[in-house]
């Protein structure tokens, strides 16, 4: 995984000391509210609910082992013992104190981490998949496109105080997990037909108060270009986004109302002054950028392990429905990309404690190479585990509480911290998730149903993702009560879709008989292998609508 170089250091440890200056004057009463806000978004920095909360970046969503030992080392000096991994692939604490801020910076610089943009008008953390490197399915690894996106993006003088925050999603599989159409760019790295690697562009994807699915800006952009292209698009969004009203300063509400072919021409226009200058990427940027991703020395695995892990699959039932769920195919023979999961009824979806990151560092050493994955499911990955190893794995994830073999069906919720926590949030979403988790616990339950999102939002800012769950639920709020109100048939795949909303909302006690009723129709009409998203769009939202408000 990427290190830090010289520069990086000086640049985050020369941002550690000039926040430790501004945090030291605010406190002081030298620097007003106004002034200092910016200043400590910028440094991930939020106000919420109850308590300040700081959002840590994890760039593309890759972890060290010594990094999650740091992370576990400042929630229990700095915070209550435990951090919430968000969607974005990066990590939130949910309690530190105001004056504490600059010390926890510093800590994470010395493991080169940083919270930098995590937050603000400006370029945010750059996601991608979490099985970016080790896919079956990969055409390309991301992983040094994002970190180039990153270097160019950190502390970009003209993108600081961008009309709103900027989002970019980069993948190189044939399959989407990076939900690069609901952001504000997605990139897919393919190769045409010649061999030649290249990058499809889209923009003005996004959730929020009007989600929207983002639209090709180029269908083929040659890579060299990427940066000088990216640049293009940015300029375009800050000189012609809306600043007047923040709930329509996107650049999906500005791609909307000049329309993607206006766009792409203004975006065309603006990168003739940017093309083959000197952003222009080399074989040698990008070769030095891919010198940080190196495949690891992993060891030979012998056929006769690999019959003996799929013998103890068919013998042992309980080992069976973990690999079904929460292992993955590698691209290596012999390896494999195990899931952890975050998802427990006594805990919210995403939060771990300061002690299970230890033992999940820990594991890392032992069954893989030091390296984690966060994914946009709220889960962690072991990324390279060789197949005679995933049964003792298995059985210290389980001692952990990690081993809830439930990844990608209904109780592998993502769910944003809500009311509990959010100054923003119109309702809680923690509480509903136990609440669904609790009346859908049984795993044959589950395993019959096949993969489900249910994604939960505890109010427009969609951090949960609702618009794109398969089910999606959203807090609203109705003269200072809490109500929920339910969409189907949302995707964040290639083949996306936003949800649709069923109707009036509901009481928080009435969600769970509501997602019943929605899965009594979708048993009841499913074809045979039929996936619930399938079975939505044949029989149609009116047949789930009718059950669920049923006299």
């Amino acid at each position: 995984m990427y290190r830090y170089d010289s520069y990086d250091q000086t640049l985050v440890d020369e941002r550690v000391a000039q926040f430790r200056d501004q945090m030291d004057r605010y406190l002081a009463g030298k620097l007003g509210e106004e002034e200092f806000r910016p200043v400590r978004l910028q440094n991930g920095l939020y106000i919420q609910r109850h308590a300040p909360m700081l959002r840590i970046a994890i760039p593309y969503g890759m972890l060290s082992s010594d990094q999650l030992r740091a992370l576990a080392t400042i929630t229990r000096r700095y915070d209550r013992g435990y951090g919430h991994f968000t969607t974005r692939q990066n990590l939130q604490l949910n309690w530190p104190a105001q004056e504490d801020v600059p010390d926890i910076l510093a800590d994470l610089a010395k493991v080169q981490m940083h919270a930098i943009q995590t937050s603000g008008n400006c370029i945010r953390n750059t996601t991608s998949d979490q099985f970016a490197g080790i896919a079956k399915d990969e055409v390309v690894d991301p992983r040094p496109w994002c970190e180039l996106i990153r270097q160019w993006s950190t502390l970009h003088p003209e993108f600081a105080y961008l009309p709103r925050k900027f989002k970019i999603a980069v993948t190189g599989a044939t399959e989407d997990r990076a939900a690069i159409h609901v952001h504000d760019i997605g990139l897919r790295l393919f190769l045409n037909d010649a061999g030649e690697l290249r990058f499809r562009v889209l923009a003005g994807g996004g959730m929020g108060r009007t989600p929207m699915i983002g639209e090709v800006v180029r269908a083929d952009l040659p890579w060299q270009h990427l940066l000088t292209y990216l640049e293009a698009i940015v300029r375009v969004y800050n000189q012609f986004g809306r600043r007047d009203n923040k709930f329509k300063a996107r650049i999906k509400i500005l791609v909307k109302a000049l329309g993607v072919e206006e766009f792409a021409r203004r975006v065309e226009a603006e990168w003739a002054h940017l093309k083959d200058g000197p952003q222009t990427l080399n074989e040698g940027a990008v070769d030095e950028a891919k010198t940080h991703f190196p495949e690891p020395a992993r060891r030979p695995v012998a056929e006769s392990a690999i019959v003996a892990y799929e013998t103890l699959r068919q013998e042992n039932r309980a080992f069976a429905r973990f690999v079904t769920n929460n292992v993955m195919d590698h691209k290596v023979p012999g390896y494999k990309a195990v899931t952890l999961s975050l998802k427990r009824r006594e805990a919210a979806p995403g939060d771990i404690t300061a002690d299970q990151m230890d033992a999940v560092a820990d594991l890392a050493e032992t069954f893989g190479f030091g390296e984690l994955r966060v994914t946009h499911e709220q889960n962690l990955v072991l990324s390279d585990v060789p197949v005679d190893e995933i049964e003792a794995l298995w059985q210290q994830l389980d001692a952990l509480g990690m081993a809830n073999p439930t990844v990608g069906t209904l109780n592998d919720i993502i769910c944003c911290p809500g009311g509990d926590f959010c100054s923003l949030a119109n309702a809680v979403s923690i509480p509903i998730a136990q609440a669904i988790q609790e009346r859908f616990e049984d795993l044959d339950f589950l395993y019959d149903l096949g993969p489900i999102d249910l994604n939960i939002s505890g109010c427009m800012n969609a951090c949960g993702h609702h618009h794109v769950g398969n089910i999606g639920i959203l807090g609203v709020d109705k003269k200072g009560e809490e109500y929920y109100q339910i969409s189907l048939g949302g995707n964040a795949d290639d083949d996306v879709s936003l949800g649709k909303i069923l109707g009036p909302s509901f009481y928080r006690e009435d969600v769970p008989d509501v997602i019943d009723k929605v899965l009594q129709v979708y048993v009841e009409k499913r074809l045979d292998d039929e996936r619930f998203l399938d079975t939505y769009r044949r029989v149609g939202h009116q047949a789930f609508k009718e059950r669920v408000y049923a006299a």
